[in-house]
């Protein structure tokens, strides 16, 4: 199988931290990459890097800088622990990235795929990964039928992950490198044939198994099962909410508010709104509650739907227009 990593250095996407070994801009990727797809993270990693080029400029940003280079991409959590970890690579590392996977993982907001990704891309150590995209692959490789996320199946995953990326760490004279890929070794070449594989042919629907260079020995095709497998078992059923908010405006500024630490999306600006049941229809009690008075009129200006994980949420957007104050009259004297 290792022989068919050339059709990484072939087929692979270009893409900008593709063209570096530097652990940050790896790390800064990674966890861009997660629950977010490719096309969307660019713009913004290469905004993040002009921004901030290394550790040292992440840890010594305003939370209100990386707030807004982050503005879009969601799960701020993400990049709260980004600078965490950054802060603590400059308070008890000098700055600098430390290149062992143990090190990697003690960081804030890393767990074992990131710590396996970034290690082996820049650092070409033979650390297993496992996402989705890789959990996809090897399970219809291995004809494998239990749920993925069942605690045994998810051992025996990294535990075949770990075989493959220690046998390419011992066969690096059987892997060309390409010059049109930074690569920092075999390990880095099959890790990120996994993920590619997974991202661009092993894909959840419509397969392109023809042109797979894993094809012949994968399992799943072999028996017909490609389209059955990762078992992932029931999706949890999907739940409605309902958000209202309301847009004040007041000599050309808008009434905005800053919602508390511990809570999803802390310290993030937003109308003021609330969640309300899907029966309530009269919106003004509400808007007096949230707002501190009632204002003189609702008018709808947009409904935005969208999804979050299982949540199907609609945000009614209102406009709420102040009381107007009466003029006093002036009355003539004399």
């Amino acid at each position: 199988m290792l022989k068919d990593l050339d059709w990484f250095t072939r087929e692979a996407r270009d893409l900008p931290w593709r063209r570096t070994l530097d652990p940050y801009a790896i790390w800064v990727s990674e966890i861009m990459l997660q629950q977010t797809q490719v096309k969307t993270v660019i713009p913004y990693w290469e905004r993040w890097m002009r921004e901030l080029p290394d550790i040292a400029a992440l840890a010594s940003a305003s939370p209100e800088k990386i707030h807004k280079l982050w503005e879009g991409l969601g799960y701020y959590t993400r990049v709260r622990n980004l600078q965490k970890a950054a802060q603590q690579l400059v308070r008890e590392n000098g700055g600098a990235f430390p290149q062992t996977f143990d090190a990697v993982l003690a960081l804030t907001g890393i767990g074992r795929y990131t710590a396996g990704a970034i290690t082996s891309i820049a650092f070409n150590q033979p650390s297993p990964i496992l996402d989705g995209n890789v959990i996809r692959v090897l399970t219809r490789l291995h004809g494998i039928e239990e749920n993925p996320r069942d605690k045994e199946t998810n051992a025996k995953l990294w535990q075949l992950a770990e075989e493959l990326v220690r046998a390419a760490a011992r066969h690096e004279s059987r892997i060309t490198l390409h010059s049109t890929l930074l690569l920092s070794g075999p390990c880095s070449a099959l890790n990120q044939s996994l993920m590619e594989l997974g991202a661009l042919l092993c894909t959840p629907k419509q397969p392109n198994c023809e042109v797979c260079p894993w094809r012949k020995p994968c399992a799943a095709r072999a028996t017909n099962r490609v389209e059955a497998l990762p078992n992932l078992g029931k999706r949890a059923a999907a739940t409605d909410r309902r958000f209202i908010a309301f847009l004040v405006q007041h000599r050309g500024q808008w009434l905005v508010e800053q919602r508390p630490a511990g809570v999803v999306n802390a310290h993030l600006w937003e109308f003021p709104n609330v969640e309300i049941d899907s029966q309530t229809t009269d919106l003004l009690p509400t808007a007096k509650k949230l707002l501190g008075g009632k204002p003189a009129q609702l008018e709808p200006l947009v409904t935005i739907k969208h999804s979050i994980t299982r949540y199907r949420i609609s945000l009614e957007a209102m406009l709420a227009s102040r009381k107007k104050r009466r003029r006093r009259r002036k009355v003539p004297v004399g």
